[in-house]
């Protein structure tokens, strides 16, 4: 008689197989969803960009408006002390916008066109930085000594700088960088002989991107703290009102005592004015304050105004950087003519981006009237069917005469990182 055979337990593997495959699924879910979230997000802040863009343009055009009442009025600018740039009479708010409440560090925001929407308006007086485009060799060496660098790597500094930017510069020093140092290199090239483009250039420059960048190739604090005293862009003054204590030291001013009292008087924090943050209308007043200072050399109006537009709906924000010329008519900040030197020929430089920056464009009153008359013989053309004529191209165009040019637009930029202190006492770092 046979022995019956065991049963074999198919339910409980087929139970097994059924929840491994359920998990694959649902971690093949998990992931699918993951992926759809991220696309999602990309296109709603996508959305919410350019529809924020429309907001941020046109609190823009609100603020240039109320700039130029400011500047027909006083006859210049000269710091957003005067009241543009200072609550409750600033800018949005003389041009009706209704206050929101205010930001972490006390600066009000409105509401936009779109009530969903607040907005809100920062200046940077980038002509309180020092012109790269004009700098010269005596004010190099006092700034690198005003942060407390040895006198050698001061000059050698100044030598790699100035040996970058200038066509047949004599180095002063042994051991600079000269023009068969990079054409000797794993990859040959030459000087440009030009300013700056970009500040990113310092890392091309032998001997600079050691003392700007650390061993990681990272910009450090000397890098940073160059950056905000200098300006790409090419003023023939520096603008007091707006400047730092770097501005002074490269003037050649090394007392501390004069630094804090220009310091506490732009600021605010001097007693003596009630804590009001202050502004000079002329240089006497300058040497009323400062006295027999290196700091009289230099102006009282802005001719370079970056402007900087924050639109923001809940966790969404758009940021709108400009830079303009001021005053109107051609007597402000302009871009180097060294940055169009490589541009083929026939190029339009008036209204050329710096770089990085999203556009630019050159909108004076001439620009607008050469513009405008293209465009009308071009739809003239169109219309008639046919190549424009002279009598196409007479057709009279309003003139918009935009009151001024702006030298720089960017778009949600980066934001940039706190203006570092650094220690006089630099013995290691060199």
């Amino acid at each position: 008689m046979s022995t019956p055979r065991a049963h074999t337990p198919r339910r409980a593997s087929i139970i097994i197989v059924v929840l491994i495959m359920m998990a694959v699924a649902s971690m093949a879910m998990v992931i699918f969803m993951e992926k759809v979230a991220n696309d999602t997000t990309v296109e709603i802040r996508a959305a919410d960009a350019s529809r924020m863009r429309l907001e941020a343009y046109s609190a823009m055009e609100t603020v240039i408006g109320t700039l130029e009442d400011y500047r027909s009025a006083l006859g210049a600018l000269r710091s957003p002390a005067e009241g543009w740039g200072v609550p409750p009479n600033d800018a949005l708010a003389f041009a009706g916008y209704e206050l929101a409440d205010f930001d972490e560090n006390g600066r009000p925001r409105y509401y936009g066109i779109n009530p969903d929407y607040t907005v809100e308006v920062t200046f940077e007086d980038e002509s309180g930085k020092l012109s790269l485009p004009n700098i010269n060799a005596t004010r190099l060496n006092n700034l690198f000594a005003y942060w407390g660098l040895e006198t050698d790597t001061a000059a050698k500094l100044t030598d790699a700088l100035l040996g970058w930017m200038r066509k047949d510069y004599i180095s002063a020093t042994a051991g600079a960088p000269q023009a068969q140092d990079y054409s000797s290199g794993d990859l040959p090239f030459l000087p440009p002989g030009r300013t700056l483009r970009s500040f990113d250039e310092l890392a091309s420059i032998d001997f600079v991107r050691d003392f700007f960048y650390d061993e990681n190739g990272r910009p450090n604090d000397y890098y940073r703290r160059f950056t905000k005293v200098f300006s790409l862009y090419d003023f023939p003054t520096t603008n007091i009102n707006g400047a730092t204590p770097d501005v002074l030291g490269a003037l050649g001013s090394q007392d501390p005592d004069t630094d804090e009292k220009l310091s506490e008087f732009i600021n605010g924090a001097d007693p003596a004015a009630g804590g009001v943050p202050g502004w000079f209308a002329s240089r006497s007043e300058i040497s009323q304050l400062l006295g027999d200072s290196p700091a009289t050399a230099l102006g009282v109006t802005i001719s370079a105004l970056r402007i900087i537009v924050t639109v923001r709906q809940n966790q969404a924000s758009y940021r709108l950087n400009c830079l303009i010329s001021v005053p109107p008519g051609g007597n402000g900040a302009k871009i180097p003519s060294g940055w169009s030197q490589l541009r083929p020929a026939g190029a339009v430089t008036s209204g050329s981006a710096a770089p990085g920056s999203v556009s630019a464009a050159n909108m004076s009153t001439s620009a607008n009237a050469s513009s405008s008359s293209v465009r009308g013989a071009s739809q003239a053309a169109a219309l008639g069917g046919g190549a424009a004529t002279s009598t196409a191209s007479a057709v009279p165009v309003a003139n918009l005469r935009y009151p001024y040019v702006y030298l720089e637009v960017r778009e949600n930029d980066q934001l940039p990182p706190p203006s570092p202190i650094i220690s006089t006492d630099t013995s290691d770092d060199q």
